[in-house]
């Protein structure tokens, strides 16, 4: 008796025991997980993809891949039917002049091709020439009614070249209210200065470099304005714009300045208020010969129906492209698999896909996942979508961005590209707040990064748009860890061979990021509001005209 009554004394326990372990609360299943990004990272960033690059057979591959995922997660076609968006690109190689010759000075200059300057052609014809085309110093080349500044102000450049200074009158000038500070707007941006200068009319456009204001050094201008780019294709074959574009380096810019009586810090001079622009009283004289060559690319696009507002959409966006192939580097490595930059983006979006089709009440906004083409030639692909979207942008919601996701896991802290713009950061900071997080903006603000992914091209047409980031403060190793792995990709891994995948990826702070930007999107897929542009932000104006509520 005594045996049996100890074997129900341990059964009991033991249904006690189990018991409390039923009743202890189960931690919910995460609606994404750094293996599941890895899974997607290992198939994007392997070698039989040949770096991504639009035109080759990587991009055949890439863009089927994903098609494939959106097909297998159980999302529609996007785009009337078909999960590919066509986007007709031009391959322009513009060979310059070895020589640029300017005149009318005390001494002529003659400034050499690559070491003085960089120049190329948009234009789609053969050559384009600059004959003794005069030269004005139009500041900062800005023209910013919301800062009741403008630097064209009564200047007719018809047939002229416009020489400019990268960076916008903010910056440096000591006060956080001029523009925006040390924060760059969009002003500041070299694409801005040509579009502007070709609005005005002028036959060309000369950006002087400065390391500091441009945030990167004369190697990075030279390296990315030789030999082939890529264009969006125009009806007008781009002959709206400036016969010429380029830079001349801070050196050379100096001697051109001197020549007319402009020495010391010219850029203190453009930012004065009643700066105007000044007439050189020199020309220049510059042929380009371009080899033009057409195809057709390809984004992404695939959506998940919603059943309620399913005319209301949310976008979440990444660009799929990467370099392709080149040289073999020291190691003999030539393929540019751009597993961080961005694999990554691409396997965080497919990841928040897999979560949406997962919840049992679907968002009631349709939600779009856009993998985009030519990040790495100029945003094109994310252009093109904005110039011919496939759903309405006044009643696009938001584009929520993901591009090179940090590789070393989980942080206190979560970066916000271009703090300060809309509303969609308010989203973050509560979730943020919630999760025992904090949020920091830009690193260098005077970089312009926000103008530096694709969601640009969404805020350029008035979609609020967010692009987040891991931040540096690691949660397993602090602040230190995170600012090394940084540098260490910024110095040895961005934009060459070496950005790779491998098993011992950290992706759970790519998971932290997807997870945040899911949370933001299921909550603006299930509201009736859109959110808006803060005040203050260049792109306020142009959603505010759209009225998309």
């Amino acid at each position: 008796m005594k045996n049996i009554f100890h074997k129900l004394s341990f059964l009991g326990a033991l249904a006690i025991f189990a018991g409390c372990q039923n009743n202890k609360t189960v931690p919910a299943e995460k609606p994404v997980t750094g293996a599941d990004i890895k899974k997607y990272i290992s198939a994007l960033a392997n070698d039989s993809m040949q770096g991504r690059k639009p035109f080759t057979a990587g991009e055949t591959k890439a863009i089927n891949y994903i098609a494939q995922q959106f097909k297998k997660i159980g999302l529609e076609p996007g785009s009337k039917g078909s999960y590919f968006q066509d986007v007709p690109l031009v391959e322009i190689t513009s060979t310059p002049s070895p020589v640029m010759e300017i005149t009318g000075g005390k001494e002529p200059l003659s400034l050499k091709a690559t070491t003085d300057f960089v120049t190329f052609s948009r234009r789609e014809v053969d050559s384009v020439s600059l004959k003794n085309s005069p030269l004005v110093f139009a500041g900062y080349g800005v023209v910013a009614p919301e800062y009741h500044w403008n630097d064209y102000a009564g200047l007719d450049v018809k047939g002229k070249t416009v020489v400019v200074l990268v960076n916008d009158p903010g910056f440096k000038n000591g006060d956080p209210h001029f523009f925006k500070g040390d924060t760059m707007t969009y002003y500041g941006r070299w694409t801005y200065k040509y579009e502007e200068a070709a609005r005005q009319g002028a036959a060309g456009v000369l950006i002087i470099h400065q390391t500091e204001p441009a945030s990167y050094g004369w190697e990075v201008v030279s390296n990315s304005n030789t030999g082939a780019k890529l264009y969006l294709q125009q009806a007008d074959k781009h002959m709206n714009r400036c016969k010429v574009e380029g830079w001349i380096t801070e050196d050379a810019g100096k001697k051109l300045l001197a020549q007319a009586g402009i020495t010391g810090d010219f850029r203190a001079l453009a930012r004065k208020r009643d700066f105007k622009a000044i007439p050189l009283n020199q020309s220049v004289s510059l042929t380009i010969n371009n080899k033009l060559k057409y195809s057709m690319s390809h984004n992404v696009i695939a959506t998940l129906k919603g059943t309620g507002q399913a005319g209301e959409y949310v976008l979440y966006s990444a660009h799929w492209d990467h370099l392709g192939v080149g040289k073999p580097n020291a190691k003999g490595d030539s393929i540019y698999n751009g597993a961080v930059d961005n694999a990554d983006g691409v396997a965080a979006m497919l990841s928040v896909a897999k979560a949406f089709a997962k919840t049992k009440e679907k968002p009631k906004r349709t939600i779009v996942f856009l993998a985009v083409t030519a990040e790495e030639q100029g945003l094109l692909g994310s252009e093109y979508y904005a110039t011919h979207p496939v759903f309405p942008v006044n009643k696009t919601v938001a584009d929520l961005n993901m591009d090179a996701l940090g590789d070393y896991g989980e942080t206190k802290d979560i970066a916000v590209t271009g703090k300060g713009q809309n509303d969609l950061e308010d989203y973050v900071e509560e979730i943020a707040k919630n999760d025992g997080l904090t949020t920091v903006g830009d690193r260098q603000p005077g970089s312009g990064s926000y103008y530096r992914s694709d969601h640009f091209n969404f805020a350029k047409v008035g979609i609020p748009a967010l692009d987040i980031n891991t931040g540096s403060i690691s949660a397993l190793h602090g602040g230190g860890y995170g600012e090394a792995r940084q540098k260490d990709y910024g110095d040895n891994r961005y934009h060459q061979q070496a950005d790779n995948y491998t098993d011992a990826m950290d992706a759970t702070g790519m998971a932290q990021i997807a997870t945040i930007m899911y949370q933001i999107g299921l909550k603006l897929s299930n509201e009736s509001t859109f959110p808006g542009w803060k005040p203050g932000s260049e792109f306020k104006a142009i959603r505010d005209k759209s009225n998309p509520q």
